[in-house]
């Protein structure tokens, strides 16, 4: 007789775990990204920003948001 667990075999409070887990990942991922591309939008030069079709105040208002929105 086999007595060996399946350890395969996921419980759904695992699989809320890995969801809650999953969901915190791809929150700090995204600040992450969009630090990075507030740090960018920072370093444009006015002639950038125009080609973009950001004015400069939109520009300010984007980089005054926290990290996490």
């Amino acid at each position: 007789m086999n007595h060996a667990q399946d350890t395969s075999l996921s419980t759904p409070q695992s699989n809320r775990r890995l969801n809650w887990l999953r969901g915190l990942l791809c929150r700090f991922c995204n600040s992450l990204e969009r630090s990075r591309t507030r740090y960018l939008l920072g370093q444009l030069d006015d002639r950038q920003l125009s080609d973009l079709g950001i004015s400069h105040a939109e520009r300010i208002n984007e980089l005054d948001k926290p990290f996490w929105r």
